[in-house]
């Protein structure tokens, strides 16, 4: 079965244990079901870190194909924090939480969402998952600066970084979006903004998602090795600095 599989990797490599399904953000409450699987293979498996979305994705019962939006409202600000609290409660460990990326916005967002990234931290103790790619998704597509979004994260609370390549569609009006389709190698204005992350929020873990025409593996290799050396880079620095 998969879950041996896991168990396998395990042994020899910590697992960062990711998930989709959790829907924080839905109005309608956690599935109860799918906490308790998750809880059952974070016993299984016992993760070094666990993470989900900032988003929602179930709605009467059912499971959407995608993660949806929230509004950036006080209201969706206490949803999230009382299923963060849950799930953190439930597991009996911390959580860290990712930003989303997003497509379109809500005309009653009043939240900018690095702020309420850091409002569901503050509140809830949890940690966050920094998806740079995301971050870089969602700017061009909103208009917002995603460097200046990097520095508005605390730096204590991001548990990990997620890389992935995306795509650049054109639309009728001459405008382009940004796709996150995981699909093709991380851009070089993304490995811009990983610098300035593991600059800010130090040598933390980090994930290259790649799961859209996936390519040989020694492209992986190479790309994991990109983010190796960066890494790398920044701690020789820091360790010049306090010498």
């Amino acid at each position: 079965t998969p879950i041996r599989y896991l168990e396998a990797i395990r042994r020899d490599t910590p697992i960062s244990l990711h998930g989709v399904g959790l829907s924080l953000g839905s109005a309608e409450g956690i599935d109860p079901a799918h906490l308790a699987r998750i809880h059952k293979v974070v016993e299984r498996i016992e993760p070094g870190l666990v993470s989900e979305h900032i988003a929602w994705n179930m709605i009467g019962g059912e499971y959407l194909a995608d993660l949806m939006p929230l509004p950036m409202t006080e209201e969706a600000l206490d949803v999230v924090c009382r299923h963060v609290d849950q799930t953190q409660n439930y597991l009996k460990r911390r959580i860290l939480v990712e930003n989303p990326s997003t497509y379109v916005a809500f005309g009653n967002s009043i939240i900018p969402e690095w702020e309420f990234m850091a409002a569901v931290a503050a509140r809830t103790g949890c940690g966050i998952l920094c998806d740079v790619n995301n971050i870089c998704v969602s700017a061009h597509n909103h208009g917002w600066d995603a460097s200046a979004y990097i520095a508005a994260l605390p730096i204590d609370v991001v548990g990990e970084i997620h890389l992935a390549g995306h795509s650049i569609r054109s639309l009728a009006d001459g405008s382009t979006l940004r796709i996150d389709d995981h699909g093709s190698r991380v851009s070089e204005e993304v490995w811009t903004l990983y610098r300035q992350a593991i600059t800010r929020f130090g040598a933390v873990p980090t994930l290259i998602e790649w799961d859209n025409d996936v390519p040989p593996f020694d492209v992986l290799l190479q790309e994991a090795g990109r983010a190796a050396s960066l890494i790398a880079s920044k701690e020789r620095r820091a360790r010049a600095d306090a010498a």
